[in-house]
């Protein structure tokens, strides 16, 4: 089976984090983005996939691939 990306995002008041095309957050409601974020790492290099994270403002704030990268991506 193939993982989904994972995101990590503000929402109502705390960060989250959930799989690309899932309706709900996995796990509990982070405190800070540095919280949710390590969690959100770890899951998605666990996973291969990769992990985005949002700002705040839902802004994409970086992308970190973890796996199932092309070797000879030229650039």
């Amino acid at each position: 089976m193939a993982h989904s990306d994972i995101e990590t995002y503000y929402e109502d008041g705390s960060w989250k984090n959930k799989r690309e095309g899932a309706d709900r957050a996995f796990g509990a409601g982070y405190g800070t983005k540095d919280e949710a974020a390590a969690v959100g790492r770890d899951t998605a290099k666990a996973d291969k996939v990769e992990h985005v994270i949002k700002n705040q403002d839902g802004q994409i704030g970086s992308k970190n691939s973890y796996g199932s990268d092309p070797r000879n991506v030229p650039g």
